[in-house]
């Protein structure tokens, strides 16, 4: 049964593996081959340290995760967590930011897939992708983890190729690492936010919680196995490129990975990284379409969004309503406006998320030592949401009032 007692539950086919891989195909998608410019020309050589930034209050959010993911492996995620463990609107708010602010990440990476593999067509191919990946979930989650596997090895494989031709070129010089903050702590912290969103994927782990084969065991595991390799790829990768292009040519770079290969000497490989990078849109976009939808089958099942999406399909096992609803509106988004530029809403949204996440966490376990991981991580998604720059915070905190007058109204109506 589903965690309410009122419908079907989910099948759990996920192993550690499985779990691992969906995670990874998540983090190590088009951001790193975005992400580095823009951290880059925030932090300046304050680059790795903006990383190293990211990693901690990413580790604590993981851990709060991995937490309570085992406690409550249920579809949702943190709209789960924050419900139990702090009241229905704490929940609500979680749930309404996420499905909200992936939505436009959702139609944003399609059009990015769209742009790598067909820029005068962008559109179409977004759609298409959508149509493709929405099929490819409804069949089910082990199908989907199966493409995820061949996914993340033509990425990882890529990236490969990136670290071992600049590191190895004549063109790569260690002191352009210089680990001072050129960019001040302000610059820092921004690039750690622009690089947390870029990995931050490991949330899709808990949120396939009532999929996954003995949760208590898996989850815990594969959560922090999944953030460990994201995070060594990222480090690895951010050294390589920085040292042929150095933090000012790093910033001020459209396509940081292909500059790098093309100034290591390699412009042959520049079509390779294009493909990478298209691949790596795939399945990031693979994996928010599963976020999203089981995200919005939890929260229909308490009546915050149509009780007809709760729906799981009788053969494959999927919130099929779900995933088609979802796959509709990004289609539709895809196909009829440019969101890749405006969904600066979406960062401040998702630290809201684990924010929550880390408050639920917090709550486990009165030692004080239990506690420290959740504050930190707590503390840190507050830092980094108001370090994002002024639009992303003004937005983001317009999209959460909506939600919470929505939240208002839905109570003020079932109480008459």
């Amino acid at each position: 049964m589903a965690p309410n007692g009122s419908a079907p539950a989910l099948r759990r086919t996920l192993g550690v593996g499985d779990a691992v891989v969906i995670g990874l195909g998540s983090m190590i998608g088009a951001g790193i081959f975005a992400a580095l410019g823009p951290a880059a020309g925030a932090a300046g050589s304050g680059l790795l340290l903006g990383l190293a930034v990211a990693a901690v209050v990413a580790y604590c959010n993981a851990m709060a995760s991995a937490r309570l993911a085992a406690q409550y492996p249920a579809s949702g995620g943190t709209y789960v967590y924050g419900r139990e463990r702090l009241g229905p609107f704490w929940g609500y708010l979680a749930g309404w930011s996420f499905v909200v602010g992936k939505t436009a990440s959702c139609a944003a990476m399609a059009l990015t897939v769209g742009a790598y593999i067909w820029p005068g067509q962008a559109h179409a191919v977004a759609v298409a992708a959508v149509v493709v990946l929405t099929a490819v979930n409804y069949g089910g989650v082990q199908k989907s983890a199966w493409v995820a596997r061949v996914i993340v090895a033509v990425v990882l494989a890529v990236l490969a190729f990136v670290v071992v031709v600049c590191l190895g070129s004549g063109a790569s010089d260690a002191g352009r690492l210089d680990a001072g903050a050129s960019g001040g702590a302000g610059g820092v912290l921004q690039a750690a936010g622009l690089l947390f969103f870029a990995f931050a994927g490991y949330a899709r782990i808990a949120t396939l919680g009532e999929e996954v084969r003995d949760p208590g065991r898996t989850i815990p595991r594969a959560i922090p196995l999944a953030l460990g390799i994201a995070l060594a790829v990222y480090a690895c990768v951010a050294v390589a490129v920085l040292s042929v292009l150095g933090a000012g040519g790093l910033g001020r770079a459209d396509a940081p990975l292909a500059d790098a290969v093309r100034a290591a000497g390699v412009p042959g490989l520049v079509p390779v990284v294009r493909v990478g990078a298209a691949v790596a849109a795939l399945g990031s976009l693979l994996a928010l379409i599963l976020g999203v939808s089981r995200t919005t089958l939890a929260m229909a099942r308490d009546r915050h969004l149509p009780g007809v999406l709760s729906a799981v399909h009788p053969r494959f096992q999927v919130p099929h309503r779900a995933e088609l609803a979802v796959g509709v509106v990004v289609a539709v988004l895809a196909a009829t406006v440019d969101v890749r530029g405006a969904i600066g809403f979406s960062s401040f949204g998702v630290l809201a998320y684990y924010a929550v996440a880390n408050a639920s966490s917090w709550t486990l376990n009165p030692a004080p030592t239990a506690r420290v991981l959740p504050a930190v991580g707590l503390l840190g998604c507050v830092l980094l949401a108001f370090s994002l720059p002024v639009l992303s915070v003004v937005v983001g905190a317009g999209v959460l009032v909506m939600g919470v007058i929505a939240y208002g109204v839905r109570r003020w109506v079932a109480a008459r």
